[in-house]
């Protein structure tokens, strides 16, 4: 199927439900697939060719599911614009994409002014909240109420290999790739989402992380299944307890990081969750400690999936039951896994030889199934080389139980080499975390004249957090001395990629400079 046929499938059950609620306003299904229309007709009048780039530069704001579901009924690929990136990387990812359109709000004015400047292919400007300057706004842009109807163009190919996206990659080791996200991968996922976080009321989803990132996927996800979509502008730990209440939400998405900070407000415990069913945590890794913390306070809500741009948001799923389970005392190994395969896709372990390993044993995760993309725009090298032996590579370490639970314990790049003993960042990270008063943790390598490269961990803590001789005493108890740290260094922030994740290179920056080699 294609994009847009998920949410016309829910206009025809669920025509007078709400679909979209934000800056007080509330829309249907209805009236969206109404506006969708007129903005893809629009788009087409304008000379909008088939599979061309449309970008969509803005905060969190309903017009902007509005403008993604209208670019997918034209035919377009959707491009997300990363508003946390440099202005000069988003230039340069538009330009190598082609974007021809741009969506974009009007608190980014300058910004569009300057791509608009420096992108050769873009011809057309649309404001999504306001006239401005030159640029319509989206409700002036959109046809008449009443205009023909778009043509159902469906998918020529006739298998769901077209483009529906063209997402770029969020590594910090190198330009930005992009992942062509195909009609068949992004359907897969939609489907593989609706039956993992299934419920038996009409589901209420928050989408309070940015839409440019994992919530656009995932709230269009709640949209396939019917959901109501509550919309915030941002994070604000106030604004999310407040809508969880306000409008009885079933699921919410959030990185880790931002469920430290909900977990860290005087008002978490005295907020009702119970209508809460599906809390998931996607992004980065969650602390075991930090996820039964979660439990506690959120309630049997709480689960995890594993996925990359490459290899869409679930290829791994560990239930709410699981986890609430771990929690409880039932496998409590379990709070530091991302879970299981889903059943889109098959997840194994390889060796450097293409040899596929089996339970307990260390290995790149590598995955085929119908929610793998479809490799890197024009990129066919690159492209070859991620799928090596015939599997999507991930570039990330971790084993499998004998229960089929996988465990992520690095990325390759990460690993510490320390006298000749491979050291894994997240077991680290993870024994630290353990500690009251630890907000935030980041194991790296610093070179050290005895072992190469010394455990270290960069930490942002709270008043009264135990100070560095106590940490690596409980790191030396709970791991070993080999794995412990040889330095603790207190930090106000750790440095971040665009998409929030730990940015581990510069981190390692200041230590490794004017050294003969480096580990980034």
């Amino acid at each position: 199927m294609r994009n847009i046929d998920y949410f016309d499938r829910q206009v025809r059950l669920h025509p007078n439900r709400a679909v979209l609620i934000a800056n007080g306003q509330t829309l249907t299904y209805g009236e969206v697939h109404d506006l969708t229309h007129r903005v893809a007709g629009a788009l087409l009048t304008a000379g909008l060719a088939h599979q061309e780039a449309v970008a969509v530069m803005s905060p969190n704001h309903p017009a902007v599911l509005v403008a993604m579901l209208s670019l997918w009924r034209a035919g377009a690929a959707w491009i997300p614009v990363n508003t946390r990136n440099a202005l000069a990387d988003n230039i340069a990812y538009l330009t190598y994409v082609r974007a021809s359109v741009l969506f974009y709000h009007s608190s980014y004015a300058d910004d569009a002014r300057q791509v608009q400047r420096d992108v050769p292919t873009i011809r057309l400007m649309i404001c999504l909240d306001a006239d401005e300057g030159d640029a319509p706004s989206i409700d002036a842009f959109m046809l008449p109420a009443g205009s023909p109807r778009v043509p159902d163009w469906g998918d020529p190919t006739g298998n769901g290999e077209e483009l529906t996206a063209i997402i770029a990659t969020g590594g910090t080791t190198g330009p930005a790739k992009g992942v062509r996200v195909l009609n068949r991968s992004w359907g897969t996922m939609l489907e593989t989402i609706g039956n993992i976080m299934a419920t038996d009321t009409p589901p209420v989803f928050l989408a309070t992380a940015p839409l440019t990132h994992a919530a656009g996927p995932f709230t269009m996800a709640g949209i396939a299944m019917g959901a109501t979509v509550v919309v915030l502008p941002q994070f604000d730990a106030d604004a999310v307890m407040d809508a969880i209440v306000e409008h009885r939400v079933t699921h919410t998405f959030l990185p880790p990081t931002a469920v430290y900070t909900l977990l860290a407000h005087p008002r978490v415990r005295d907020i009702d969750y119970s209508s809460l069913k599906y809390f998931l945590l996607a992004g980065s890794a969650c602390a075991p400690e930090k996820l039964r913390q979660m439990v506690e306070v959120f309630g049997p809500c709480m689960c995890q999936s594993y996925g990359q741009t490459e290899f869409h948001l679930v290829a791994t799923w560990l239930s709410p039951h699981v986890v609430a389970a771990a929690a409880a005392g039932d496998h409590p190994e379990r709070l530091a896994s991302c879970g299981q395969q889903t059943y889109s896709v098959r997840v194994e372990l390889m060796d450097d030889d293409g040899a596929l390993l089996g339970p307990g044993e260390v290995g790149e995760i590598v995955g085929r199934g119908g929610i793998v993309g479809g490799g890197y725009f024009e990129m066919p090298e690159v492209s070859a080389e991620t799928w090596a032996h015939g599997w999507h590579h991930t570039g990330d370490v971790g084993r499998r139980d004998e229960h089929g639970f996988y465990y992520i314990v690095d990325r390759k790049k990460d690993m510490i080499v320390t006298g000749g003993f491979n050291v894994f960042c997240t077991e680290v990270e993870a024994a630290v975390t353990e500690l009251s008063g630890i907000l935030e943790c980041a194991a790296i390598g610093i070179p050290d004249e005895k072992w190469g490269e010394a455990v270290t961990v960069l930490i942002v803590a709270a008043p009264g957090a135990p100070d560095a001789q106590a940490i690596i005493a409980h790191c030396k108890e709970r791991i070993g001395s080999v794995k412990a740290p040889k330095h603790v260094i207190f930090k106000d922030a750790l440095p971040r990629t665009a998409v929030g994740k730990f940015d581990k290179k510069a981190m390692r920056a200041e230590f490794w400079e004017g050294q003969d080699r480096g580990v980034a």
